[in-house]
Parts: C-alpha cells; sequence; structure tokens
C-alpha cells in the first residue's frame, strides 16, 4: 500500500486542468469587451479634449487678433458652408508662430483613433462662424460632410463612429446627452 502511494507521480489530472482553463475562459470573456469598450473611450476622450484645446488656443489668437471673440451660441442647427477646410500647417503655423511665441505648444494633427483631424476656417476673425475642428470618429467617415448642416446636440457617448465638432467656443457634436462639454 504505501509502495503504491510512493509511486503514484504528483501533478494535475487533466479534469482539473481543463476546469481551470474553463475558468479562465470565463473570466476573459467578461472582462475583453469592458477592456475594448475602455480602450475606446480613452480614444473618443482624448480626441475631445485636443479639439477643445486646440479650439481654445485658436479662439485666443482670434482675441488676439480681433480683440474680440465670436461668443457661443445656442443654435440648435449649425452649418459650416461659409468656411473653408484649411491643413494641418496652416493650424499649427497660425498657433505656433515662432519657438519663442505660441498659443499651443503642440498642435494635434491626429485624432484619438489615429485619423487626420479636420480644420476650417471662415477668414475673418470678426465673422459669426471662425473656426471649425472636427474628427470624423472611430470609422472616420463623416455623415454629414464636415461642414455642412448638422443638428447641434450630443450622441451616445458609446457610439464611436459618431462625428465630433467643435466651432467657435462651443461643442456642436459631442459624446454626451444635452449637456455640452
Amino acid at each position: 500500500m504505501i509502495s503504491r502511494l510512493r509511486n503514484r507521480q504528483k501533478g494535475f489530472t487533466l479534469i482539473e486542468l481543463l476546469i481551470v482553463v474553463a475558468i479562465i475562459g470565463i473570466i476573459a470573456a467578461m472582462l475583453i469587451p469592458n477592456l475594448i469598450d475602455a480602450l475606446q473611450k480613452a480614444k473618443q476622450k482624448r480626441t475631445v479634449a485636443d479639439i477643445r484645446n486646440t479650439g481654445t488656443a485658436f479662439m485666443s489668437w482670434v482675441t488676439d487678433q480681433a480683440s474680440a471673440a465670436a461668443a457661443g451660441q445656442g443654435a440648435t442647427q449649425w452649418s459650416g458652408a461659409s468656411m473653408s477646410t484649411r491643413s494641418y500647417g496652416w493650424m499649427n503655423a497660425t498657433l505656433h508662430p515662432t519657438n519663442t511665441f505660441f498659443y499651443m505648444q503642440n498642435v494635434p494633427s491626429l485624432d484619438g483613433w489615429k485619423y487626420s483631424l479636420l480644420f476650417a476656417y471662415g477668414g475673418n476673425p470678426l465673422a459669426a462662424q471662425v473656426i471649425a475642428i472636427g474628427s470624423g470618429g472611430r470609422n472616420s467617415t463623416w455623415s454629414p460632410a464636415f461642414l455642412s448642416t448638422v443638428t447641434v446636440g450630443g450622441f451616445t457617448p458609446t457610439n464611436y463612429d459618431q462625428d465630433i465638432i467643435w466651432a467657435d467656443g462651443f461643442f456642436v457634436r459631442w459624446p454626451g446627452t444635452n449637456q455640452p462639454a
């Protein structure tokens, strides 16, 4: 009897290993979707922060150029039809004119999903519509087009394909409910 106990190999049985693997699989199945959602939320929040910071820096430039800036408004529709798109180089040169004087040290060119941000300028710092900055969201597809008429308002924060647009001191489209970001 004692010799049988000594000869028995120590270790886990196949059933025990399968149970442990199944438990790890169940835990992973619960955590991975939450991890993916958290990563998308972080990209969305980074995009919103970059757009807000760039817009604030540009409004500082407008204030220096025109001694005033257009105030944000409570409109229900927004249209960028009077604006023209500008390149990242133009925006960077405007907000970072020299190495010793700048409105923003590092002007972002990409959103959180690594797609190019879009910039538009109305051409006149005293106009009602001066600047627009936008991201096409996770899929980088604009719906409708960037400078077309859109209804001002928030969207479901977990819909990462929605466009994010900041214009003239306020968000036109943002992840959230009806409260401006």
